[in-house]
């Protein structure tokens, strides 16, 4: 596996699930991380996961839905070294409501909620590290994003969590086509069934974790430490021309 000792890498979301274990490839690949979480309890988690914050680990806090926030932990990340070389979009919410038969107060939270925290501001973070990569020549966004924004979902009560992948899918592809002369690369990991809280909690909805299961082409789920490894391969820079593609990471149960 690649050698991130000379990265700097923001990842968003760091605490638990896909994030937990993506933090860990990248501390074992040797990369100087910041961990970003969202209160208290997920620096508890974070400090279990990778011990107190030191040369090589750096915590930073944010919640998406407060864009001062938002700005406060790109800045705080920026400080750590003065430079980030590469950010992980992976924080984001899916609340299983906003579907057509939800009450009308329903939907506008969870429309708005999923707008501002998968859309606004992910695409917030996105510009910031798009000015900070054109002032350094370069550097690398990767957006965890979903095969729902090319799918959609089976379940009609998620429409906004679908809309929001898709929507800043299509963000991080322009960005892809708009700076790879300067050096900006920009990659989307679209994975399907994940085994994590969130993902089990879903398929509670769906019938339970065996009849998910049984709906997937290897009949099991996408471990998180392979999205990892993914994630740390593309940090490395070695896949230059692959900017711009949507990595599909789902066990061929969903083929393009």
């Amino acid at each position: 596996m690649p050698d991130l000792d000379q990265r700097t890498i923001l990842l968003t979301g760091a605490s638990q699930g896909i994030g937990a274990e993506t933090a860990r490839v990248l501390r074992e690949r040797g990369a100087a991380l910041i961990a970003h979480h969202r209160g208290d309890t997920e620096r508890a988690d974070l400090v279990e996961l990778l011990g107190e914050p030191g040369p090589s680990t750096h915590f930073v806090a944010g919640d998406f839905l407060d864009d001062d926030q938002v700005d406060g932990l790109w800045d705080g990340a920026v400080a750590w070294h003065g430079h980030v070389d590469v950010l992980v979009l992976n924080a984001a919410m899916m609340w299983p409501h906003g579907g057509v038969d939800d009450d009308e107060e329903t939907w506008q939270r969870s429309w708005q909620q999923h707008h501002q925290v998968n859309v606004l501001a992910q695409a917030r973070l996105m510009r910031a590290a798009v000015r900070h990569f054109r002032e350094r020549g370069g550097g690398i966004i990767i957006l965890m994003s979903s095969w729902v924004a090319q799918r959609g979902v089976t379940n009609p009560s998620m429409l906004p969590y679908a809309a929001s992948k898709s929507a800043i899918k299509a963000v991080a592809q322009s960005i892809a086509r708009g700076y790879a002369d300067q050096g900006i690369l920009t990659y989307i990991v679209a994975p399907g069934i994940v085994s994590t809280r969130m993902s089990i909690d879903f398929a509670e909805l769906q019938g339970g974790v065996d009849a998910v299961t049984e709906t997937l082409a290897m009949k099991e789920w996408v471990p998180p430490a392979e999205i990892g490894e993914t994630i740390a391969f593309l940090a490395s820079g070695q896949a230059k021309h692959l900017s711009g593609a949507t990595l599909d990471i789902n066990g061929a149960t969903y083929v393009r």
